[in-house]
């Protein structure tokens, strides 16, 4: 079966990528307050997920992906960072 390439407007890249953007400003605010979402301990992983894909979606052309992948880093380094406290048994 022949693959069926999807045609993307102006438009929707840019509701793309403004709904990431979203994750992104999620994830800064985790990563500067984390107490204020200790209630939702996955948020992180599921943002930074998140990211991840949409940084690889090829329809992008000269939108900045810099505060993707700056955000990315942030989340993989508080995440990280939290693995390495609960390890150590002081779970954050």
């Amino acid at each position: 079966m022949p693959e069926t390439e999807i045609e993307i407007t102006a438009e929707q890249i840019a509701q793309h990528y403004s709904a990431a953007m979203d994750s992104v400003n999620l994830i800064n605010a985790v990563v500067a307050a984390p107490d204020d979402y200790s209630d939702d301990e996955a948020v992180l992983d599921r943002n930074v997920d998140h990211l991840k894909i949409v940084v690889g979606w090829d329809f992008w052309t000269t939108e900045d992906m810099t505060p993707f992948n700056d955000a990315i880093a942030a989340g993989e380094a508080a995440i990280a960072e939290r693995e390495d406290a609960i390890a150590a048994g002081e779970a954050a």
